[in-house]
């Protein structure tokens, strides 16, 4: 597979080259100049990009809104202007050589993000507005609203999606889309899945707020464009690019609780040469959060943790028509939770601790033929993760473990652009990539080894036809995959109709599969009873395939000033094979044993509802799930007999949403207020603290937070922002924790913090 991979980046490099030669060898003497100003008041805006579509020729408004691209290659072009915030408009140009064109730009406010640019929907540069499949964008506004420190503090802000703490010690974390728990939802770094089993553990509270310019999320079947594990959805994380030369630091302290400090500093830098032709975005975190005991038993309902973040991503371009761009980021962090105590972790009655080094990065270059219809991408990600670890009870001195795992990637994606193939424009992509994850876990006190090394072979091909008013799209990608005996074929198909320009119809079918494999909760141990619990894969345990359907229409109307959109989404995941976890008895050392099994199957179906108005100073967002996750066959979990098996899925709630809203009463001033709803839903709660096993069926919570924004001008560049908040505002949090050694710490569910109270500040250049 490496070499098919190999002679096909080769054959594509040639041809492009061959298509037109993409780099200007000699000045032309011919630039552009314009300015950008607001529609409605007439201000010249700053930072506003301005770009050759399909080149990387570009730059960005300066302070005064005005903007020059010197040396333009001669031919014909599409200017293009863009910024978060505002409409992108497109216009056709023909650059001749020594003429000097003045291009202006009356930019309207696009509040609504409808022209929002995702390559998730068909792993190329797409409006979301006109992509095949249904994109959810989660910007920084959100991120800035909600306080968020990491990624895991946005996601509940989407339809579709929660995020959920499983344990009470480490903070254990995973994210649902559609019902279906955390495995099975692809995490991708700028579009490469280099989140493997062991990051995924605690990867979505690792990754750092400003690191990320914004988060792409699609619901339903993935395997298509991005393989093994995406059959809830795929999460596509896009870090940030340099586009001016600016800096940030900032600082915020939350009191958990109101009376337990979470300190977060983050730091960043961009740099950019003058013409644009090369850039650098850096960026830093350090976070430190105390333990939090809601009880008093001195047991953590929220551990502490220290972490570092710092990296950076930069490019530079190597023509007209080529770029490179490099990313590369290290986190280091200590966790502990269990017993409050200063004590060595063997000396508890409870401790789990973690002590992460993660280095990871990739390089990608991207080559576009002069005329425009050949794009070639060639890329390759690596991640390397060094993990300590401490899971124990009873003050074993066994419990110790270490983790190492190494993730990489490579492959190419190469793209034609038809004027017309059949019956009407259209846009050919196909690529391969192979992927390698080592993963060894080593506890020698449970006489526990995973030595587990996948690797996969990977070729995928599509087509999309598409104007203004249809798109059709079919495509499937061919896995060969070293833990299953046979090829995996997922196919996928997705059909976009707009009667009018502001109605989208979508219909879309897509397969999924899980590879028999470790994943991220089988390296988490959980303490239950004063015990541990392992989980271990049966021995014929073999894949779990799905397939996907959803409809959706998506309709936009601006009524005067207001902005408005409205989506419904019905979907369906049929689960073949699905896994499950059954307690199965103790080891010799009285730990429960958990295995993850193959049962009969599972189907999840649902409504996601979405509206979005903006007027004037006022944005409010919203969104509800309503579904319903049942197995087809009711499937045991406990050793107690008196407890029936249970057909629905647990920790899954029929009914859940969100909402954010901000005012802006006067230009410097933000309010903002976000709120989410967990409904009533299932949980396991294993004996220990409790005599034995039972079922637990939990309120619903209303999480509502605000948060306070005022940003003074230091001098014509540099504003101080002052913010604070509350989080939790009624204090929806639970209220029957287990206490002491003996307590099942994954029983633990809701809102993750209670009442607290912030403070920050920003200082931005």
């Amino acid at each position: 597979m490496q070499k098919i991979t190999f002679l096909c980046t080769l054959l594509c490099v040639f041809i492009i080259t061959k298509a037109e030669n993409p780099i200007a060898l000699n000045p032309s003497d011919a630039h552009i100049v314009g300015h950008v100003t607001e529609k409605g008041t007439g201000e010249h805006l700053s930072a506003i990009s301005i770009l050759l579509k399909n080149t990387t020729i570009g730059t960005v408004t300066d302070a005064t809104g005005h903007y020059f691209i010197k040396n333009v290659p001669e031919g014909n072009y599409t200017i293009v202007m863009k910024s978060i915030g505002y409409q992108t408009i497109e216009k056709q140009i023909v650059i001749k050589k020594g003429i000097t064109l003045e291009i202006n730009f009356e930019a309207e406010e696009d509040i609504i993000s409808l022209n929002t640019v995702v390559v998730s929907a068909n792993r190329n540069e797409t409006t979301r507005r006109t992509a095949p499949s249904l994109v959810n964008v989660l910007d920084m506004k959100t991120f800035e609203r909600t306080n968020a420190c990491s990624l895991s503090d946005g996601l509940n802000f989407q339809p579709g999606v929660r995020v959920e703490n499983n344990c009470q010690n480490c903070g254990f974390q995973q994210v649902r889309i559609n019902g279906l728990e955390g495995p099975y939802t692809q995490i991708l770094i700028d579009s490469r899945p280099i989140f493997s089993a062991l990051t995924g553990v605690y990867g979505i509270e690792q990754i750092p707020a400003n690191m990320i310019e914004r988060v792409e999320i699609m619901r339903g079947g993935g395997s298509a464009l991005f393989g093994s594990s995406a059959i809830a959805g795929t999460i596509n994380i896009i870090t940030k690019e340099p586009l001016k030369n600016s800096a940030q630091l900032a600082h915020n302290t939350t009191m958990i609780g109101g009376k337990r400090p979470d300190h977060n500093t983050t730091m960043n830098a961009s740099l950019v040469t003058e013409d644009h032709k090369a850039g650098i975005y850096i960026f830093g975190q350090n976070r430190t959060r105390s333990t939090y005991d809601d009880d008093g038993d001195r047991f953590s309902e929220l551990g502490e943790l220290n972490g570092k973040t710092i990296g950076f991503r930069s490019y530079f371009k190597t023509g007209s028509y080529s770029k490179i761009t490099f990313e590369y980021h290290n986190i280091s962090e200590f966790r502990r939770g269990g017993e409050i105590t200063e004590r060595p972790p063997h000396e508890t009655d409870i401790t789990e601790q973690t002590d992460h080094d993660i280095n990871g990065g990739g390089i990608k270059y991207d080559l576009f033929s002069k005329n425009f219809h050949h794009h070639l991408n060639i890329y390759t990600s690596a991640q390397h993760t060094k993990r300590k670890s401490y899971y124990g009870a009873g003050q074993d001195p066994n419990a110790y473990g270490n983790t190492t795992d190494l993730t990489y990637i490579g492959g190419f994606q190469y793209s034609y652009s038809w004027d017309k193939f059949l019956f009407m424009p259209s846009e050919l992509t196909g690529g391969a990539e192979y992927s390698h994850d080592k993963l060894e876990d080593e506890m020698l006190g449970y006489n526990r080894t995973i030595e587990q090394t996948v690797h996969v072979g990977s070729i995928f091909l599509q087509n999309e036809w598409k104007n203004e008013k249809w798109s059709f799209l079919i495509g499937g990608r061919i896995d060969d995959h070293n833990l299953m005996n046979d090829l995996i074929f997922s196919p996928r198909a997705n059909l976009r109709y707009n009667p009018t320009k502001d109605i989208n119809f979508r219909f879309s079918y897509a397969s999924g599969f899980r590879a028999p494999q470790a994943f991220d909760e089988d390296l988490h141990i959980t303490a239950v009873g004063g015990n541990v619990s392992l989980i271990q894969l049966a021995k014929d345990l073999k894949e779990e395939k799905s397939n996907s359907l959803s409809a959706s229409v998506d309709f936009y109307h601006r009524f005067g000033n207001m902005q408005t959109n409205f989506l419904a989404e019905a979907f369906y995941t049929n689960l073949k094979d699905v896994f499950v976890i059954e307690a199965i008895g103790h080891d010799e050392k009285g730990n429960i044993i958990m295995e993850r099994r193959n049962g009969k199957g599972a189907s999840v179906m649902g409504i996601n509802l979405e509206a979005r108005v903006a007027y004037d100073r006022i944005q409010f967002q919203g969104g509800a799930t309503f579904q319903r996750s049942r197995y087809k066959n009711p499937e045991q979990w406990s050793e107690n007999e008196s407890i029936e098996p249970q057909k629905k899925m647990f920790r899954s709630p029929d009914t859940y949403g969100y909402f954010t809203g901000t005012w802006n009463p006067v230009k410097r001033l933000g309010i903002s207020l976000t709120g989410t709803y967990t409904g009533s839903m299932l949980v396991q709660h294993f004996e220990g603290y409790i005599p034995e096993d039972r079922e637990e069926k939990t309120p619903d919570f209303f999480d509502m937070s605000m948060k306070f924004s005022y940003d003074i001008p230091v001098f014509s560049s540099v504003t101080l922002q002052l913010n604070a908040g509350i989080q939790n505002i009624f204090n929806s949090y639970q209220s029957d924790f287990d206490k002491g050694p003996n307590r099942d710490s994954g029983y633990i569910y809701g809102p993750g913090v209670p009442r607290s109270y912030y403070l920050g500040c920003r200082i931005s250049y």
